[in-house]
């Protein structure tokens, strides 16, 4: 995780039964509730930023790959253009 500067207060109301869970998780994982809480906002909602930059980056550090004969290439896309492919 980014340690970023938190600067921001949210509160939520949760049952008891939830709470409990995450107390549980938060002392076996040893750390607290509330960075337990900001893992699953991460997760629940990446930064799409973020995703874009890790997608270009491993498009750029990926292998080439053999594509074979542009003209045969260019046909099979074209082909997949028509009815029923």
């Amino acid at each position: 995780m980014c340690m970023a500067e938190l600067t921001r207060r949210l509160q939520i109301l949760l049952d008891q039964r939830r709470y409990d869970r995450l107390e549980a998780l938060a002392r076996r994982r040893k750390t607290s509730v509330a960075t337990l809480i900001r893992e699953a906002v991460d997760t629940a909602f990446p930064d799409e930023r973020l995703n874009r930059a890790d997608a270009g980056r491993r498009l750029l550090e990926a292998q080439p790959i053999e594509v074979g004969d542009w003209a045969e290439v260019k046909g099979e896309i074209e082909a997949m253009d028509e009815p029923g492919w």
